[in-house]
C-alpha cells in the first residue's frame, strides 16, 4: 500500500500544470486531494474550494472551509511576470507564506508543507536583507504595502521566487521544532500552459537555448515527482531545503559551465 494512502492533502493550482500533475498522483496513491484555485481542476479531487490567492480575505475563507487535520501543503499555484508586478508578488510570495501559516496548526504530526518555487530566484543571496524585510512584515497587507514602498529592480517574477524560496529556508528550523518540514522546488522551465508568458518576460532565446542543451524542458510530471518525494518518509530528514529540480542547468551555471542567464 502507497504510503500516502488515506492520508490527506491540501493543493493550490491543481487545475493545470504542475499542481494537475501533484493531484493525480496523490489521488492515484490513495491520498484524499483538497484543491484551492481560482479554476476548477480537472483531476477528480476529494474537494475544490475556490480561492483567490492575491486576496487574504479569501484565503481566509477558504481555509476555514477545510474541515480536519492534514498531512501536508503543496503550494504550486503561482502566475507569470506577465501579470502585473503586485499580483505576482501577492500569489507566488505573500500567499504562500498566508496559507502556510494558516496550515500551520493544522498539520498532523510529520506532516509537510511544500513550496514551488523557481531557479529564477536563483538571485536571493544577493538580496537576502531586502528580503528578509519583507518577510518581516507582520500581515499580507503589510507585505503589500511594503513592496508598493520598495520596489525591486528586474522582474517581480523573479523577486517573488527569491522570498518563497528564502521563506522555505529560513522557516526550516521553526518546522522541525513543530514536529512537521518545510521545503521549496525549484524547476527551470516547464511545459505548461504559461510556457509562452516565461518565454515573453525571460527571453525566447534564453529557454530556447536551455531546450537546446538539456533536449527538452521539464514535464509537469518532472517536477510533480520531486514535491511528492519531499513529502515522503523518504524525505524526512530534507527540511528548510531548496531543491532544484531542473535537469543540470544550475549546476551548470554556478561551477561556470555555462553563463547565467540575463533574465
Amino acid at each position: 500500500m502507497s504510503e500516502f494512502a488515506n492520508k490527506r492533502y491540501v493543493v493550490t493550482g491543481a487545475a493545470s500544470g504542475i499542481g494537475h500533475a501533484v493531484a493525480e498522483k496523490l489521488l492515484a496513491a490513495g491520498a484524499e486531494v483538497y484543491s484551492l484555485d481560482r479554476n476548477t481542476p480537472t483531476a477528480a479531487v476529494t474537494r475544490h474550494i475556490e480561492v483567490d490567492l492575491a486576496n487574504p480575505r479569501s484565503i481566509e475563507a477558504a481555509v476555514a472551509q477545510l474541515e480536519g487535520r492534514f498531512d501536508g501543503l503543496m503550494n504550486v499555484a503561482g502566475v507569470p511576470g506577465t501579470a502585473p508586478a503586485d499580483v505576482v508578488l501577492a500569489v507566488n510570495a505573500l500567499a504562500v507564506r498566508e496559507l502556510s501559516e494558516a496550515m500551520f496548526e493544522r498539520l498532523q504530526p510529520g506532516g509537510t508543507v511544500t513550496t514551488v518555487s523557481s531557479t529564477a530566484g536563483f538571485g536571493w543571496p544577493a538580496r537576502l536583507e531586502v528580503i528578509n524585510e519583507l518577510l518581516s512584515t507582520l500581515s499580507f497587507e503589510e507585505g503589500v504595502a511594503w513592496f508598493k514602498d520598495n520596489p525591486q529592480q528586474g522582474n517581480a517574477y523573479n523577486f517573488s521566487k527569491e522570498v518563497s524560496t528564502v521563506y522555505a529556508m529560513s522557516m526550516g528550523l521553526m518546522a522541525a521544532q513543530n514536529g512537521f518540514r518545510i521545503n521549496a522546488v525549484l524547476p527551470g522551465p516547464v511545459e505548461t500552459p504559461i510556457l509562452a508568458d516565461f518565454e515573453d518576460t525571460m527571453g525566447k532565446g534564453n529557454l530556447d537555448g536551455l531546450k537546446a542543451l538539456l533536449g527538452r524542458h521539464a514535464t509537469p510530471d518532472d517536477i510533480a515527482g520531486a514535491i511528492l518525494f519531499l513529502a515522503s518518509d523518504a524525505a524526512q530528514w530534507i527540511n528548510g531545503h531548496a531543491l532544484v529540480v531542473d535537469g543540470g542547468a544550475s549546476g551548470a551555471v554556478l561551477t561556470g559551465v555555462i553563463p547565467a542567464p540575463e533574465i
